[in-house]
């Protein structure tokens, strides 16, 4: 195997152990990442290679802990890892390196995803073992291991639960919980017939599962496989947010390959396992590429969640450098009539820097809006009632290949469009997205850019639109606004991530 980067990705070498690819060959990959015009300031993404799923996110050891799905040696998904990062805030997160990896006989073929619980002074990590026989056909297995204070991890030998009959092996993604004395998981699956399922299981001693029953979400479709289920609850109000693979568009409209939705109970039936009420499916964000978010109870009462900026099964722009995806930035959850927000956490403003208010009339030429840090920047923008038109982000001076923002207010839509933005990869899925709005009502957004990601809020968080964005330069980082009515708002520069941050007790 030469030093050349490889691109035609076989079975056999996405399985190569780590061990056996030649020196060097990972550095290569991280030089080229760390030299991107696409390399992203403020969120987490992988040192070369590919990063997806957010994993074990959880609070332990005075920090939070951070995974996320790994495969160091491309753009690919191949032999996976859990990647450590921790962070004293939420913002700024530190390297810890490689720390579940596919080095047993049940998890051969890579550390899929799972979560995490801290138990007395240790964090119980919980995963899927991903297994291939000969064949190449799967196998899977529910796997646990202990992180110590120390940083040390000790897998436990013994499978904790097996592919359960009635399933296929498309049975992954554990979340585990604590009720009432007891450790609960819910975790994603497939029946033999291919419809997708949420199980849950319980535990008094984290070794021995019993199967609780199928979850209830008083839905007949949940598509053919379910991923990454999360059961939070905010309010005591039951929420779930999971990725129903192949759902039927009339069960739920949704625009990309497989979606990230959320349902709502008024209430959970531990007996039945069932919510009570449930809502209709929604949409976790009306954008691209927002996929696999993992929901946690915080210690301190809030409900976060991080996504993975990606989509299984679609090609990545950044390939062509050696790299691939990111995660989102960590946001809270609530619920406002039934309805779930997501808002930035507020350690977040810890970010900002420089800021510039600005207050225009909106005309048909375009005007700039303040650039302080082009495409490293937030940006708060209030649009009175009944204005009309777009805002150009991650701009050139010479209007070619911006994301369009496009409103109109006095109708009641917002409309997102990748039309001209930078280098896009060819889809079925398109490449514009639009949201209703409350119709004749202002609309106020948050906007965070960060050099290839674009992530916005609308309406305190009512909404969300999630995209990576590739700009073909360094100078399309401004942005401009045109149309009819008036806006206002606020810029702020944000620093980066500082990647080694001095613990104060």
């Amino acid at each position: 195997m030469g030093m050349e980067w490889i691109t035609d990705w076989t079975r056999e070498l996405r399985y190569t152990p780590y061990a056996d690819w030649p020196e060097g060959y990972q550095e290569s990959l991280r030089k080229s990442q760390a030299a991107s015009d696409w390399r992203a300031a403020y969120h987490i993404q992988p040192a070369g290679g590919l990063l997806n799923d957010p994993n074990g996110f959880s609070y332990f050891n005075g920090q939070w802990q951070l995974f996320y799905q790994y495969y160091p040696y491309g753009p690919v998904h191949g032999l996976k890892s859990w990647y450590q990062m921790t962070s004293d805030n939420l913002v700024d997160w530190q390297d810890q390196g490689l720390a579940l990896q596919p080095d047993t006989p049940y998890d051969s073929h890579g550390v899929y995803s799972g979560s995490a619980l801290p138990v007395g002074d240790k964090l119980f990590l919980m995963y899927t073992g991903n297994v291939r026989d000969v064949d190449g056909d799967r196998e899977t297995y529910q796997m646990g291991a202990w992180l110590a204070q120390d940083g040390q991890i000790e897998k436990i030998d013994q499978v904790l639960i097996h592919q359960p009959q009635g399933y296929t092996a498309d049975f992954r993604d554990p979340q585990i919980f604590r009720r009432a004395g007891q450790y609960w998981i819910c975790i994603g699956a497939q029946t033999v017939n291919r419809e997708g399922r949420v199980l849950m299981y319980k535990s008094d001693d984290l070794l021995n599962w019993e199967m609780a029953g199928e979850l209830d979400l008083g839905q007949a479709d949940l598509g053919y496989m379910v991923e990454c289920p999360n059961l939070v609850f905010i309010d005591d109000q039951p929420v779930l947010i999971f990725c129903p693979q192949g759902l039927d568009q009339e069960t739920a409209a949704y625009a990309n390959i497989y979606p990230n939705m959320y349902i709502v109970g008024r209430a959970f039936d531990w007996d039945k396992l069932a919510f009570v009420d449930p809502s209709p499916m929604q949409l976790v964000d009306q954008g691209f590429d927002l996929y696999a978010s993992q929901a946690i109870q915080a210690p301190d009462g809030r409900v976060l969640a991080v996504s993975w900026l990606g989509l299984p099964d679609m090609p990545a722009v950044t390939a062509e450098e050696g790299w691939a995806h990111s995660l989102s930035l960590v946001k809270e959850l609530t619920l406002v009539d039934g309805r779930l927000y997501q808002r930035p956490v507020d350690e977040l403003h810890v970010l900002r820097q420089d800021s510039s208010d600005f207050s225009l009339d909106l005309a048909e030429g375009r005007q700039s809006l303040p650039s302080l840090c082009a495409g490293q920047e937030e940006i708060q923008i209030h649009l009175a009632p009944g204005s009309k038109g777009r805002l150009e982000l991650f701009a050139a001076a010479d209007a070619e290949g911006a994301v369009v923002l496009a409103f109109d207010l006095e109708a009641g839509q917002l409309t997102l469009e990748q039309t001209a933005a930078g280098v896009r990869m060819a889809s079925d899925y398109g490449y514009q997205r639009a949201l209703d709005l409350p119709a004749g009502q202002a609309l106020n957004l948050t906007l965070y850019l960060d050099h290839s990601l674009l992530e916005i809020f609308v309406n305190g968080g009512e909404e969300t639109l999630t995209t990576p964005v590739y700009p073909r330069s360094k100078e399309a980082g401004q942005t401009y606004i045109q149309g009819s009515g008036q806006v206002s708002g606020q810029v702020w520069a944000l620093r980066a991530m500082e990647e080694s941050v001095t613990k104060v007790d």
